[in-house]
Formats: structure tokens, sequence, C-alpha cells
């Protein structure tokens, strides 16, 4: 008797900035997929929200073009429904387990994460509470700050405050130097490094297109930016590290060297970093992965100054699996092969929610002289 197959919904797209990036990255891990263990639905979201079918997103997926097929999926839908958007649910009923590939709002920020609990399936990766957690950097730096863990000084800029955050008034208290960033975007889309007034507002400004909360951080002279990627649950283990060498012209590992153009970009696969070092980074990997509640899979960045010492960077829990992409890269060297990675997660996406479900829930009933195990009583 051959055991069923597990069935895989891969969903992609979204509505952010990142959304032809998930489109490669779901293409990578659905080649990669074995057909043998695994049948695999693809589902897009659309750049405005719209989930289509996995016919639609197939044509999408084997080359034809999105914006035509969109067009088509769409011209009869009633977007006045508030329920358009997802009418494609109706064919999920059969899926067992959901991958997530959605990257920036919608897919790493809790929302789509609240839509697989709601319809009772595993999915791959970080939680509702978690995901929103990791994917805001101003909410993760205040929970690593409380445990310890280093990373860069910084203020957060709203439309409501930034008549006191100018840009005298920080680089007083940063440096002259600054990043600024939207606390809740992805990809290094809106980062900036600014050196002065007119820089700093113009940052202010675009940051503001993407997020209401901008952050502000200190620039640590020379750093090299290194990078550790995370496997596992709730006994979560780190890669091997990674640095990045980006060219002199660029002042960071911007959106164009991750997804256009890497040709000027040197990866260190392994860096040859210290001992005392690398076992500090991967410790603070799994410390910041298990303050996050992150599951399943993390990418932890970092910046090392030049005194060896390593501040936290950001943490991405939907790492990109693009050609070039770290995460897998990382765990290769670990003799983990991206076909054998991806088995990994679904496995652990089933274990996850097998623990989920042996938690129990108490329903109280209003009136009764005893309500549940006792906790209220008339």
């Amino acid at each position: 008797m051959v055991d069923k197959k597990l069935h895989i919904a891969l969903l992609f797209g979204g509505n952010s900035s990142e959304h032809d990036v998930s489109k490669r990255s779901a293409h990578n891990i659905y080649d990669a997929l074995d057909k043998n263990k695994y049948d695999v639905s693809v589902f897009m979201f659309t750049k405005q929200g719209f989930l289509l079918g996995n016919q639609m997103s197939m044509r999408i997926f084997e080359g034809e073009d999105e914006d035509q097929i969109v067009a088509e999926a769409t011209k009869d839908v009633d977007f006045s429904n508030p329920l358009a958007n997802i009418q494609s649910l109706s064919e999920v009923k059969d899926i067992d387990l959901f991958y997530p590939v959605i990257h920036g709002n919608m897919g790493e920020d809790g929302t789509v994460q609240g839509l697989f609990r709601l319809l009772n399936k595993p999915w791959i990766g970080s939680g509702v509470a978690s995901s929103a957690v990791s994917f805001d950097k101003d909410l993760t730096k205040q929970l690593l700050t409380l445990h310890g863990i280093r990373n860069t000084r910084y203020v957060v800029v709203t439309p409501e405050n930034k008549d006191s955050y100018s840009y005298e008034k920080v680089s007083a208290d940063l440096g002259a130097t600054l990043f600024v960033k939207p606390a809740r975007q992805g990809s290094s889309v809106g980062i900036y490094k600014v050196r002065n007034k007119e820089e700093y507002d113009k940052a202010i400004q675009d940051g503001f297109h993407y997020d209401f909360k901008v952050m502000v951080e200190e620039a640590i002279k020379n750093p090299r930016e290194v990078e550790c990627s995370v496997l596992g649950n709730r006994a979560p283990k780190a890669s091997q590290l990674g640095a990045i060498n980006i060219p002199e012209e660029d002042d960071f590992y911007d959106y164009n060297n991750k997804f256009v153009d890497a040709s000027g970009v040197v990866f260190q696969l392994p860096v040859n970093l210290p001992e005392k070092l690398t076992k500090e980074i991967q410790q603070m990997s799994i410390d910041a992965f298990r303050i996050l509640d992150n599951r399943g899979l993390a990418r932890m960045d970092f910046l090392v100054d030049e005194n060896d010492v390593p501040y936290f960077g950001e943490v991405n829990n939907l790492p990109g699996f693009t050609n070039i992409s770290l995460y897998p890269q990382l765990w290769s060297l670990s003799d983990i092969s991206y076909e054998e990675l991806i088995d990994q997660l679904i496995q652990y996406a089933i274990a996850e929610f097998a623990d989920n479900g042996k938690l129990h829930y108490d329903f109280v009933e209003l009136g009764k002289e005893k309500v549940g195990k006792g906790l209220i009583s008339k």
C-alpha cells in the first residue's frame, strides 16, 4: 500500500513591494519539492490582495503574463463584497499543509498565519503573534533589548512626533551617519543611509510611504554584515555563518544587491571569524529565535564592528529561497541540501501543529452554578 502523498499549497505573491521576489522563491521551492512525495498546488495573492486559484496561479508560474491573467480572473469580481478577495479558498479543503512564500506584509506579519489557524491547517513558519512581532523591527528590538540581546541604538519617528526628531537632534545622540528604514518592511525596501539634514528629511518622508513608524538607527563604523540561519521549533539549531561583501560604491546590502544584480556582491560561505565570535553570534541567533517564539525557520542578520562586537540587526522569519538567497546556502554548508531542507521544514510544521493540538480549552457556560473547571462560579 502506497502512503497518501501530502498535499502542499504554496502561497506566493502578495501586495507588498516584494511581490516579484516571492514569485521567484516560490518557483525554486516548487521545483525542489519531490513530486513523488508531495502533491503541490499553487495560489497567488495578486498585488491587489486577490487570491487566485491553482489553475490561474499555475498559468502565471508557467510564464503567462500576470497582468493579463489577473484581469481575466477578476473581471466579474464584485470587490464591494468583503469576501471577494478570498473566494478561491473553496479550493483548499483538501490541502494538508500550507507553505507561505509571501515576503513582506500579509505574508510575514501574521495576517496569512491567522488565516491558516482559522482553517485549522498546519503551516511552515512562525505563529500569528511571533510573525507580527518579528516583522516589526521596533517591537523586535524592544523585546530583544529587554532580554539583553545587543542591538543598535535607535529612535522611532512617526507623523505625530517627527517635529521632535530633527536631524540635528537625532544625530547629536546617534551620530552624523544614520540609517532610516520603515519599521515594517522587508528586503531593504525604503532604507536609506543618510549623512545630512537634506538626506534625512527625504528618507523620513519616503519612509512614511511604507509605514507610519520609521526607525532611525545609529550606523556601525565599517561593519561586516554577518548572517546566521536558524532551523527548528523549540530546540532550534544555528547554521554556520556567512558574510556579505558589497561593492565599495554601495552603502549597504540593498534591494538591488539582493534580487536584481548580485554580480558585485561577494558571499563568504562560510566566513572565517574567530571561534569565540562565531559561537557568540550563533548563540545570539538561537536566543533571539526563542525570545521571539519563532518556529521552523528564520535568518538572523548581524553587524560586527571593528572590535569584533556583534550587534543584532533584524530577523527574517520567512527568508527568501531564490537561487542567491542566503538561508538555504548557509544550511548547504552543513550538508543539508535545498530539497532536504524543505522536507525538514515540512516535518517541523507538522510537529508544531500536532503539539498545538494537544492544548486544551475550557468552555464557559454563563448562568451555571459552576462553570468549566470551577474557574468561575456564581
